[in-house]
């Protein structure tokens, strides 16, 4: 069979990474629905979208470096019956425009979708200020909030479209100016708040999100060497939180690894650790930031010095099995 010219056209412009196919997936929301509008934060790069802009101009509104305004700008046509999209950096749409986020957007559970990329330490050259480790925890934290993760350009693209059904507002995590390699095998069909299963164990169950899941992958890959079945399990949405696989695979298991780019506090293992706790208490490690801002420096060592790294996710998946050395991920 022939590969389908425009599946094929948006995988290759978005060059293996999340921020461009959320781009690449608001012009085809725009085809299919005249109320798609976008709004940018001086993030037509970042985000792919100036092919929007030439395709749809009148349905394209560029702000600048003002994300309170563009959240503001947003709930107001959300307001009229327009379906915006924001694009902006997440270090900024968050924690800038978080009054706006919460109380014109979440309170008034209005259909807004933000578009947050440069999420976790995709931006490690920039420091601290630009690392956006808390943004989950803040999302989450929101009544009516939709809250998703990609792993992937796949995952990225139809999530997007995706948001279309979704009656209120939509928080998008994707990645920065990193590859990220596929391992969602989305081929059109991806359901929010349903985490998919990549690889089956009964050892040990890795629940990952975002940049982590490749990871998850090659540990789970890893282990089976040395005769341990650690299941993967990619958790794309934070919120709603697919409890049902997190509990079955807890059965299982008896013992969960988190995997995430996002502080211990708050994110994905705050919120597997939240439903275990009350539910099914389960033996758990957690790899994230610690309690700090990180240092600066390339994503690649940035990441490598705080133990987001497919070792770091082995060697915890050692530890609860009580095979380890006591390995630290977080250990300097």
């Amino acid at each position: 069979m022939e590969p389908d010219p425009v599946q094929l056209e948006w995988r290759q412009r978005s060059l293996n990474q999340t921020r461009l196919a959320f781009g690449q997936a608001l012009q085809c929301l725009a085809g299919r629905d005249d109320r798609t509008v976008v709004i940018s934060a001086d993030t037509q790069d970042l985000l792919g979208i100036r092919s929007f802009r030439a395709a749809f101009p009148d349905r394209f509104i560029e702000l600048g470096i003002a994300e309170q305004n563009a959240i503001g700008v947003a709930s107001g046509l959300a307001t009229t019956g327009m379906r915006p999209y924001v694009c902006a950096y997440a270090p900024f749409i968050t924690a800038r425009s978080m009054e706006q986020v919460r109380n014109d957007v979440a309170y008034a559970r209005q259909r807004v979708v933000i578009g947050a990329a440069a999420s976790g330490i995709t931006l490690g050259v920039a420091g601290g200020t630009h690392h956006a480790l808390e943004d989950i925890a803040l999302m989450r934290c929101l009544p009516n909030m939709t809250v998703v993760v990609p792993a992937d350009v796949e995952e990225a693209y139809f999530a997007t479209l995706a948001t279309q059904d979704i009656d209120g507002p939509v928080y998008m995590r994707l990645g920065g100016r990193v590859e990220e390699p596929s391992v969602s095998h989305v081929d059109g069909d991806f359901q929010v708040g349903k985490a998919v299963r990549l690889r089956d164990g009964n050892d040990v169950a890795i629940i990952a999100c975002g940049a982590l899941v490749a990871m998850a992958v090659q540990a789970s890959d890893a282990l089976r060497k040395s005769g341990i079945d650690a299941r993967v399990i990619n958790m794309h949405t934070i919120k709603p939180l697919d409890e049902d696989a997190i509990l079955e695979a807890a059965a299982d298991t008896g013992r969960i690894v988190t995997a995430e780019e996002h502080r211990l506090t708050g994110g994905l293992g705050g919120a597997v650790a939240e439903l275990l706790s009350t539910r099914l208490p389960t033996r758990m490690h957690m790899i994230g930031m610690p309690d700090e801002f990180g240092i600066v420096g390339p994503t690649p060592e940035v990441r490598a010095r705080y133990g987001l790294s497919t070792e770091a996710i082995v060697h915890a998946c050692e530890s609860v099995l009580g095979r380890g050395d006591g390995y630290d991920p977080g250990a300097r």
